[in-house]
This record gives structure tokens, sequence and C-alpha cells, in this order.
């Protein structure tokens, strides 16, 4: 069901875009939604540390009705073989915290996805948004979904019309949804587990021994795995009660209780996902305990001999302080995998450690020794590494104050790849940044006639001789870089001389190209946008392949500037056609 401005009351024209695939960039997200209408904006949200993606996006229109149209259109299309699910985006989260509206659904059949959802409760009123909850990392159903629906009397009507209905041959119980503060109650609970009873307790001496405090409605008891190092065989087993207090009884009473010769453990009963997000936070907790308590202090060392052991480690590194422990890493054979850690008592005596004895020769091999990392640090490190390695090969400087990865205006990101001028249709290159003037469309760079000649200014003609810029040297405030004219052409005088001139300043004190890149295409921007307002993201792509010097002369001649992207519309019509 459409939701138009009125009955929303949204005046933005901002969707988020869930359920991406890891691989889905701002650019496949443009491209698929502009054919619903013109996107402002488009930004993958992506972890600050590893820069991966975090599975959603926000994708910004110019127009509300556009945006209405890609919601009814694109919800649940899928993605990179994954379907995406959108809403439109809060940026108050006061409603989704409120509660109003929204419905949860429990013992939904795991066929049920997002989109059976929708169409199974978008009867009974607009819905905001509805999502089936699922088992992190696999994608499996958990039987529950939430549905949040615009006003309360469609959550209500919801919950009359389908409580307790079949869908897809399983009841179904819908009920108003209730927050974790709501909840914060003691939960209530008729299962309990058992562990650790004798290997020669029976199933009669079960019941009876917990049918001492309820009603049991069902019971079971199991052997345990088989036992090792000496631990003693033992049972456990699952009791129901009839009332949540019978099962508090029980455990108040017989936790931690001796039973033949074992002290037995009893607690409420966990599902398989809760009890390992439990553990997994548990360990997690531990985890980060242990990295701040020997942060500074443990070493990593490799390069080791294969015959060295725990205790040859620990013998060639025990003068330069007090160790608390070496081990040497092995294989299930048993051989040595040639590296080890070593643990210091001070941050002090590890820093000695590595001054001395990295580099060291130890039975013809140099050694290694290094503060010990976490595997997270190194690989975020190392994805840091590779970014910045290809950045300046893959990423197109982009049109707008950096705040993210987000565009304008039909600009494509940073990572785009524009067809270049004159090559085949389909075949795409990536853009190329510093390459010579006359690289690019022939029917452009290379055409006959009188070309402006710029003089390089003095700050680029030193590093071109490989020495350093003079920092005395300064242009005059308001100045513009000088551009050398020949007796064809001659100089234009724009209202916006001022301007370039503050934007050769800042040039000039940018060693970087791509950031010089970036700020020609901020002030080519808006004056193509005048002339060509919906191709004017294409065409000032293309023209950022110029050299920037060329680049400073289009920005003071407007005539030049439409003779350019006269050329570039004709290149584009061509494509097209």
């Amino acid at each position: 069901m459409s939701s138009s401005t009125t009955e929303t009351g949204y005046m933005s024209a901002s969707l988020y875009v869930g359920d991406l695939n890891a691989e889905v960039t701002e650019a496949l997200l443009f491209e698929i939604f502009n054919d619903v209408g013109p996107v402002a904006s488009v930004r993958v949200c992506r972890d600050a540390a590893t820069r991966r993606s975090l599975g959603y996006a926000y994708v910004n229109f110019h127009r509300v009705e556009d945006a209405e149209r890609a919601l009814d259109t694109m919800n649940f299309k899928t993605i990179r073989g994954q379907p995406c699910r959108i809403m439109w985006s809060h940026r108050d989260p006061s409603l989704r915290k409120s509660g109003s509206g929204n419905i949860f659904v429990k013992n939904l059949h795991p066929s049920i996805d997002n989109k059976t959802l929708y169409d199974t409760f978008s009867m009974f009123g607009n819905i905001l948004s509805c999502k089936i909850a699922k088992k992190a990392g696999k994608g499996e159903s958990l039987g529950y979904g939430y549905v949040h629906y615009q006003s309360d009397e469609a959550a209500k009507t919801a919950i009359e019309r389908v409580n307790d209905k079949l869908i897809a041959g399983q009841k179904v119980i819908v009920e108003a949804f209730k927050s974790k503060r709501e909840m914060s109650g003691p939960k209530k609970f008729t299962n309990i587990f058992i562990k650790n009873l004798p290997e020669n307790f029976s199933q009669d001496d079960f019941d009876k021994l917990f049918g001492k405090y309820g009603k049991i409605t069902s019971s079971t008891l199991k052997s345990s795995p088989p036992p090792k190092n000496g631990i003693l065989p033992s049972k456990f087993g699952f009791a129901n009660y009839a009332e949540p207090e019978q099962a508090v009884a029980a455990i108040s009473e017989l936790d931690q209780s001796t039973v033949g010769e074992q002290q037995i453990t009893v607690c409420r009963a966990q599902k398989k996902e809760e009890r390992e997000g439990e553990l997994r936070n548990k360990f997690q907790k531990m985890k980060l305990q242990r990295q701040a308590k020997f942060q500074g202090s443990n070493l990593y060392v490799k390069n080791l001999s294969d015959g060295t052991d725990d205790n040859a480690l620990r013998e060639l590194f025990s003068k330069f302080g007090t160790i608390t422990s070496a081990k040497v890493s092995k294989d299930s054979s048993g051989k040595t995998k040639g590296f080890g850690f070593v643990c210091f008592s001070s941050s002090e005596e590890a820093n000695k450690a590595i001054s001395e004895l990295s580099g060291h020769m130890i039975e013809g091999k140099p050694l290694f020794v290094a503060l010990h990392q976490s595997k997270e640090v190194r690989k975020s490190q190392l994805e840091q590494k590779y970014s910045n390695r290809s950045q300046p090969q893959q990423q197109r400087p982009q049109m707008f104050p950096p705040q993210g990865n987000m565009f304008y205006n039909g600009m494509p990101p940073g990572n785009f790849m524009y067809q270049r001028w004159g090559q085949p249709p389909g075949v795409q290159v990536p853009p190329m940044m510093g390459m010579p003037p006359n690289y690019g469309h022939p029917q452009m760079m290379n055409r006959p006639g009188p070309r402006p000649v710029p003089v390089p200014n003095q700050q680029n003609q030193q590093r071109r001789r490989g020495g350093r810029p003079n920092g005395n040297v300064r242009r005059p405030q308001n100045q513009p870089a000088p551009v050398q004219q020949t007796n064809e052409q001659q100089p234009q005088q724009p209202s916006g001389q001022n301007q370039n001139g503050s934007l050769v300043k800042a040039l000039l004190a940018t060693p970087s190209e791509e950031q010089q890149k970036q700020m020609i295409g901020e002030h080519l921007y808006p004056l193509i946008k005048s002339t060509e307002p919906k191709l004017a993201g294409k065409i000032t792509g293309m023209l950022l392949e110029m050299d920037n010097t060329e680049l400073l002369h289009l920005l003071e001649s407007t005539p030049a500037l439409h003779e350019k992207i006269e050329e570039a519309v004709a290149v584009l019509n061509s494509e097209m056609e």
C-alpha cells in the first residue's frame, strides 16, 4: 500500500534499505533506484574500523513521490541474490521506540519470509516496517517477527483478525509489542534443566524427586556423553511444571544440592540460541579482560626452529624479566608451527625483549619478535592497508564535502566507473587520475584549432624538478592562476574571478591531486547543472578527466565551458543511440 506525504506525515524523501548483501555498493544502489526517479544521495553504512558494509543503506530522492514509488515497487527486490527490505527513514526514533502500532507475531512457519509477512498483514493498514527475526549469520527464521503499522487502529485490527489463525499450516499468536522495559519484571517459565545426576539415577527417581514441588506435565532423562579426564559419568534431564511458581521452587530447593555423591545443577531451561548467546558474551568479556590485562606485555614470536619447545622459548626470553607464560604453537601431531607467545609481567620487559631479540639469529634463522595483536586488529589493519593502497586507482574524487559515501543530483560515487570517451559501448574502464591533457575523447581533446597553453605555477615546476616547493612563494590574494592565451583566443573575465582566485590558493595548499580534483569538481558542477541539470553528474565526471589547469580555464571562460558541455552532450547522445 502506498503512503502519501499527508498520510505518513513525512516531508523527507529518504528511504531505509536493509538486509543488503555485503557486496552492495553506493554505485549499484544508485543505478537501481535512479530508474524509479532522480536520486539525491546514497549512503551505505559501514563499520568505522573495517569499512565493511553493515547491511543497510539510506537512499534519498529529490521528490517524496519518487520515494513512495520506490517503496511500492522495489520493496523485497533481490539485489546481489538477497531480497532487500525498504521502509521510510525515521530520523526521530521516538515513533519506533514508543511501540505505537507495533505488533509481535510468533509461532511462524520457517517458510514465512519478510515479503510473505508483509503481504499477509498489509490488508489491515499501512505498514511502516516488518521483519522476521533470523539466526545470526545463518539467515534461518527464528519463528517470530514484528509488524509496525502507521496507526494503533490497524494494529488492533490485525491482532483481532489474525491471532490464533493458521498461516502456512501453523496457528500463530499475534499480540501487542512490549519493549524490554515493559517486560523487565521476573521472567516466567515452567521448564527447568538438570545436569550432573548420578549414572544410576532412573526415570522414576527423577520424577519422584522433582514431583515434590508440583505437577510435572512432561519430563525426560538422558545420559551425558562418555566421561573424560576421570570425571564420573552422569545424566541430565528436563522437567516441565504446570505453574511457573513450581519451577522456581524446584530451582531454589535443589540447585547445588547433593544427589548420591554428586552435586547437581538446576536452572531455567534455555533455547540453544539463547544459551549460545550468553556463552558468547561471557567468553567475549573474558577475552577483552584478558587482552586488557596483558596489553603491551604479550609478545608474538615467529621463525622458530623445529626443535624449539616451551622450555627453550622461556629460557631464551628469561633474561629480560619475569615471564608469566611461554608457549610454542604446535599442530595435532605435536610438530611446531614455527611461532609462539611469550608473556612478561610488565610492558617494559616486553619492549626490552623486542629491541634485543628482534632480528637476532637463532640456529641460522632471524627471529621475529613483536607485540601480540588480536585477530580482529590484524584483520582490520590489513583491510585498511589494502584500501589505502588501492584507493587512487579505483576511486574518483567525490563532488561534495567529505561526509561519507554520498553523492547528489545524479553524481555517481567515487568508485563508479564511467565509460571512457571513445571506448566501444559496453566496455568500461576505471577512471584514471593524473593523465596527460590529450587523454580522453578524440573529438574533444584532439580537435583542431588553438588551445590555451597553461603556465604551470612555480610550486608545481619545482615538484617536477624534484625539489621542494618554496614556502616563501605566495600568490597575491584573489588572483587566479596565470593562463597564457593565443592570439585567436582572448581571455574572458568572468564574474566569479575572485572565487576562482580563492580556489587556486586552495589548490596550491593541497598536494593531493585527488583532493584538487574534488575541489575543482565542487566549483564546476553547479555551473554545468545550470545548463544541463539532468546530465550534470555525468558531464562533470567526463570533464574531470582533463588536466587541472585546463579545468581552471573552463571555470574562468564561460564560452569554453559551454563548448565542452555541448561536446560532452553530443558524445552521451551518440552512445545512447
